[in-house]
């Protein structure tokens, strides 16, 4: 927590956690000196971060207010959010008797994640209104990376252009993508309904 490289993306008005991955790879590996394909002119010099369990994530946590449910009252002043850690309530998991000793606590929900891996990627291919490729996205990737061919083209004063990525398909490629996923068949209860 105290040590996370998260940060606030400016324009998309979310946190990131872009280029943690790299502190976990060996400390020879050639992506940890790499500073063009990551946050500009940065190399990774950390190590992994130390990993919490139950009785020591839970006397970090105690102090933070339950779950409330429906509309809070007033909004509460959480002391550190956003200087020592981002969160703003504790899960009402923390009451069962076990959970601190619960070696799985973060275990998702894998249906879920798949779909909406599946959309994401799906929607950034195809160039869909949905992608999460959008302005903002690559507003920010001009402020923490090197990626010229991906930065938004000027026009005018205050407007601009995205450019297509070399990722994004043909109109004959995304129309064979469709025709693919139209005629895709699984056994009965092996996949939803992804149409």
């Amino acid at each position: 927590m105290e040590n996370s490289k998260a940060f606030w993306l400016e324009h998309s008005r979310k946190t990131s956690f872009f280029d943690f991955h790299r502190q976990f790879l060996p400390p020879d590996h050639p992506f940890r000196r790499n500073k063009n394909d990551f946050i500009k002119g940065r190399t990774e010099n950390g190590t992994m971060p130390k990993k919490l369990f139950g009785d020591e994530m839970r006397s970090r946590i105690h102090w933070l207010p339950d779950v409330l449910f429906g509309k809070p009252p007033q909004k509460q002043e959480i002391h550190g959010f956003g200087e020592v850690h981002n969160w703003v309530k504790k899960s009402i998991f923390w009451e069962l008797p076990y959970w601190h000793t619960d070696l799985i606590r973060h275990n998702l929900d894998v249906m879920h994640c798949e779909k909406n891996f599946f959309d994401n990627i799906l929607h950034t291919v195809i160039d869909d209104p949905m992608t999460k490729d959008n302005i903002n996205a690559r507003l920010d990737l001009e402020l923490y990376c090197k990626r010229k061919s991906l930065h938004i083209l000027k026009i005018g004063v205050n407007s601009g252009k995205k450019p297509k990525a070399t990722y994004v398909l043909s109109r004959d490629q995304r129309k064979s993508i469709c025709q693919w996923l139209k005629e895709l068949k699984f056994p009965n209860g092996f996949a939803s309904n992804i149409s």
